[in-house]
């Protein structure tokens, strides 16, 4: 990286944390929107940042940055909103994360389930019913994916989840904005690959999986669909979450 694009510590202390977005030069179209400190833009732009585990590899980040370089360009950068803490920076990432469609983000943004909304879609989530559990149920954020396939295309294809651990779920149920909107029954658990779902993009990772399976009864259905997921807890960025039934 050119020193001479990088921040002196006495900006960085000055401009603390920041939310900023990555940009193709090639058609001006913003595919990724990151927070951080200190050099942190500079070195995601020229795709030298290590990814962490929870940014999951970010595999389609890096190769539209690789893409980029082998046009002769270099990544555009711009810093939405600096001088903020953490907590604050984490709420500008998540509403650009919304506001910016078909992002190499991997990860949602923060608290997801309070993301963009129609007024009565937030009417709806806020007086529904909370949902209590009578069954071990594997919850599945599909905020992204249910607006381009079918609900149970969406729901059961590709997560980063235990297969094993998986197969003690009763049912699986597909969550939108923290209300519970499908509920289907998983008879297996297998490898995300084009030879197990044909049709499928192919996954950006490797250890990734699908199940097969179908529509959970009616019965079930009119027990979780419709109703509020309970409050999650902090670090529920993950789209994968386990919920057991109470005793």
């Amino acid at each position: 990286m050119d020193r001479q694009n990088l921040f002196s510590d006495f900006v960085a202390s000055k401009i603390k944390c920041y939310v900023y977005r990555l940009i193709d030069p090639r058609n001006g179209i913003t595919f990724y929107v990151g927070r951080g400190r200190g050099n942190r833009i500079f070195s995601h732009a020229a795709g030298k940042e290590r990814p962490t585990d929870k940014e999951d590899s970010e595999a389609l980040k890096l190769r539209m940055i690789r893409a980029v370089k082998a046009a002769g360009f270099q990544v555009e950068h711009v810093v939405h909103r600096h001088g903020m803490d953490e907590t604050a920076a984490k709420e500008v990432e998540a509403a650009l994360i919304d506001a910016y469609p078909g992002l190499a983000n991997i990860q949602l943004g923060y608290q997801s389930d309070r993301g963009v909304m129609h007024a009565k879609e937030i009417v709806r989530k806020y007086e529904a019913e909370e949902a209590v559990f009578q069954h071990n149920v594997i919850f599945i954020n599909v905020n992204r994916s249910s607006e381009d396939r079918e609900l149970i295309d969406a729901t059961r294809y590709c997560w980063k989840i235990s297969p094993k651990k998986a197969l003690k779920a009763d049912y699986v149920l597909a969550i939108r904005r923290g209300m519970i909107i499908g509920a289907f029954m998983a008879d297996e658990w297998v490898p995300a690959t084009p030879k197990n779902f044909p049709g499928f993009p192919a996954p950006t990772t490797e250890g990734r999986f699908g199940f097969r399976g179908r529509e959970a009864p009616q019965s079930v259905r009119d027990m979780y669909v419709g109703k509020r997921v309970p409050t999650l807890s902090k670090g529920a960025a993950n789209p994968i979450r386990y919920e057991y039934a109470r005793a």
